[in-house]
């Protein structure tokens, strides 16, 4: 008897979702036209869309994204490679926001700008998808920063403290070591999640990346976004933002999330490519003012709310070794923080190469006790001494007993630079650290 009702209701159940679907087929769609390509970007007419949504571009689906829209049409950047894709070609809109996978699923996989898996594993985990763009947290919902994180390198640590929920920039020229100072601070870090994204890297250094800098360990804990050098700006630019929104979610379910984003000024430079491509006017060295604004954002989005952190790490390639070229100067003035690689010391094989007398956490002081703050300022008052007299000593000319800070620092040299150096793989707990440093001051006697 109570076959017939139930049996009735599935059938109506089915013939809704039947009407649904079909209602959704026979939606009239509207497909506007490439009407121009020039440059970098794709000019669309008879298709209205909002700045940012994602439409598809000929029979093949190329997607591209909407930077900019006016009465005749619009102006898109691709994400894909143009090469099959001619004036006139179809261009096809869903009607709904970039989205991309967040979620535990996402663990130990490395992902692309559109968050699909490039690593030859299969499909994601759980997932969801979410719209790419997020509010940051308003400033009085942001938890203070009191506790330090652990990053697992004694320089750091110690003399560059970093808190739960910081924003901090390495800044070196090429080849200094930032990526190999970021796979250390993946493996030594005690963070619950790292999200590591990979922007504008050569191709061929992802997989070294992966393998030899990060290994097993590091990646089984870590999720990373990728977008290489040759690939379109929109989706450099994507993957930047992709990262981030994942870091978000996790962030948001009160998890303490490590970002670390290699280089913030490659994605400057993918912005600054956009903003030209779009009309916009050059300013500071051929950078448009969207440049600046996006940094910004960006940056803002990261630190904590009222559930969780995100404490970011971000990398900026200094053009030139000048620290004072436009995009280093921006980002040191949004960062909470910078620690500077230096040149000189990784020709001498000195590593990681951190000068840590020119770098500076402008949270140190809430995450470090009094005690530990003043172990650090010694050890900085020998170093500090020693560059000054460096010229004198260089020549011979110094006196020994002029400053018994710099007869401490040249009779102690070995001891302070094994304690700043570092291997690749010997990540080291921040509770080993400051005591390793409380033994190095004891023994210089300052």
């Amino acid at each position: 008897m109570t076959a017939g009702p139930e049996l009735g209701r599935r059938v109506s159940a089915v013939r809704t979702e039947g009407l649904a679907a079909a209602l959704s087929a026979a939606a009239p769609q509207r497909v506007g036209v490439v009407s121009s390509i020039v440059g970098l970007s794709v000019e669309v007419a008879g298709l209205a869309c909002p700045v940012g949504s994602v439409v598809r571009i000929g029979d093949g689906g190329v997607p591209a994204e909407v930077v900019a829209a006016q009465r005749s049409g619009l102006r898109c950047m691709p994400l894909g490679p143009l090469d099959r894709v001619a004036a006139g070609d179809p261009v096809r809109s869903n009607g709904r926001p970039a989205l991309i996978p967040v979620g535990d699923g996402l663990m130990g996989r490395v992902l692309d700008g559109l968050g699909r898996p490039i690593d030859g594993k299969g499909p994601l985990g759980p997932h969801v998808r979410v719209p790419l763009e997020n509010d940051p947290p308003a400033p009085l919902d942001r938890a203070r920063i009191t506790e330090q994180l652990q990053v697992g390198v004694r320089a750091v640590d110690t003399m560059t403290a970093v808190g739960r929920g910081q924003r901090i920039g390495l800044f070196a020229g090429s080849g200094v070591g930032k990526s190999s100072l970021l796979s250390m601070v993946a493996r030594g870090t005690d963070a619950a999640v790292n999200v590591i994204a990979l922007v504008g890297e050569r191709g061929r250094e992802v997989r070294e990346f992966l393998e030899e800098d990060l290994g097993p360990e590091g990646l089984a804990r870590s999720i990373v976004v990728v977008a290489t050098s040759d690939e379109p700006a929109r989706m450099r630019l994507r993957a930047a933002f992709a990262a981030t929104r994942i870091a978000e979610f996790h962030r948001e379910r009160g998890a303490d999330v490590l970002l670390m984003m290699d280089s913030l000024t490659r994605v400057a430079m993918a912005q600054r490519e956009i903003g030209l491509s779009a009309g916009e006017p050059p300013a500071t060295r051929g950078y448009p003012p969207s440049t600046f604004s996006l940094l910004a954002r960006l940056l803002e989005r990261a630190g904590t709310d009222a559930a969780g952190s995100i404490t970011g790490i971000y990398t900026v390639l200094v053009d030139g070794d000048d620290h004072n070229e436009p995009i280093a100067d921006s980002a040191r003035s949004l960062l909470d923080g910078h620690v500077v690689l230096d040149r000189r010391l990784a020709v001498a094989g000195h590593f990681p190469s951190i000068d840590v007398l020119s770098s500076v956490s402008r949270v140190a002081s809430r995450v470090t006790s009094r005690e530990q703050s003043a172990t650090a300022s010694a050890l900085r008052r020998v170093l500090a001494a020693r560059r000054a007299a460096q010229d004198l000593l260089d020549v011979g000319a110094y006196q020994r007993g002029a400053n018994p800070l710099v007869d401490a620092a040249v009779d102690h040299e070995d001891a302070i630079n094994s304690f700043l150096r570092q291997r690749l793989d010997e990540p080291v707990p921040a509770a080993r650290s400051w005591a390793d440093l409380d033994a190095l001051v004891r023994r210089v006697g300052v």
